[in-house]
């Protein structure tokens, strides 16, 4: 039996609860993994609320919350080409089986090896906050030179946008609370506190592109900064389509698995992880970036 924290119905954090289980048996296109890092993102608590029913696998209450780890193959399930027992790897638990935990079922289709050189503490925050980042920039395609705005730039995906986007060659602007400014300058990102400062005044000559993570309100108000409405990629608010823009197109397979943690390893995508909880103290963590308040990376070391 292994400790796990996870939910045992849908709701808020008062549903949230820690219980003991047996390894989960990898079924067909599985790895079983034991986990060393998970890391934490704003996701967990949305499928904790039943929010992204898609990504629940089916699995009965209680579900163990994450939705990326690294950690060591223990057993594959049928049909897993390209791993053995011992490896170490990284990737997405896209049937369920959730990362918050001494061991856990990953999707071997969404799972990569992790290259020697690079920790497992890093790779874990590379399946959400660095494909996100490759994905999005692929996505706009701007040129060396090119002004990009990072709306919410201070959580774990505007900073890896910020640093991707900054060694492509791109001029970053990026919004966010005072609190996120020390982390974001450090970066290179010209930062712009929304509660005091227009960004519009900043780039009155308009950008050429924004990434956003912020959606809502905040998405509406600078998407009309874009010189074109197509170049605003919204990373969590699907009605951008509704402005002329395009929600990012996820490519979570393994080559783009694989692609992000070379960047990491080559120094061009190192994540800025500001806080490493132990699996005891994971309410903490969760709670930090549910509230916001996560400038930086934050992810539950469990063994």
């Amino acid at each position: 039996m292994g400790q796990a924290w996870g939910f045992s119905r849908f709701g808020g954090p008062e549903v949230q609860e820690f219980f003991e289980r047996p390894d989960p048996a990898p079924g067909p296109g599985e790895v079983l993994i034991r986990v060393d890092v998970a890391g934490v993102n704003p996701l967990d608590h949305l499928v904790r609320a039943g929010l992204v029913p898609g990504l629940d696998g089916g699995r009965p209450f209680p579900r163990v919350l994450g939705m990326e780890a690294a950690g060591t193959v223990l057993a594959l399930g049928e049909d897993v080409d390209g791993f053995e027992v011992g490896d170490a790897v990284f990737g997405f638990a896209l049937t369920g089986g959730g990362t918050y935990a001494e061991t856990t079922v990953l999707s071997a289709p969404n799972t990569a090896r992790v290259p020697e050189g690079l920790s497992a503490t890093v790779a874990a925050t590379l399946p959400v906050a660095g494909t996100t980042a490759v994905d999005a920039l692929d996505q706009l395609g701007l040129p060396a030179g090119a002004t990009l705005l990072v709306n919410g730039v201070g959580g774990g995906v505007g900073l890896a946008v910020a640093r991707l986007a900054a060694a492509r060659g791109l001029r970053v602007v990026g919004t966010g609370s005072a609190a996120k400014r020390e982390q974001a300058e450090a970066v290179g990102v010209r930062f712009v506190d929304y509660t005091t400062e227009d960004v519009g005044e900043l780039v009155a000559g308009g950008l050429d592109g924004i990434v956003d993570l912020v959606g809502g309100t905040s998405l509406r108000a600078v998407a009309p900064l874009a010189r074109e409405p197509r170049d605003v990629i919204a990373v969590g608010d699907q009605s951008v389509a509704e402005l002329g823009g395009r929600f990012v197109e996820r490519r979570l397979g393994r080559e783009n698995l694989a692609r992000a943690a070379r960047l990491a390893l080559d120094g061009v995508l190192p994540p800025v992880i500001t806080a490493v909880h132990p699996l005891p103290d994971a309410p903490a963590a969760l709670a930090t970036v549910e509230n916001g308040h996560a400038a930086g990376k934050v992810v539950v070391k469990v063994t």
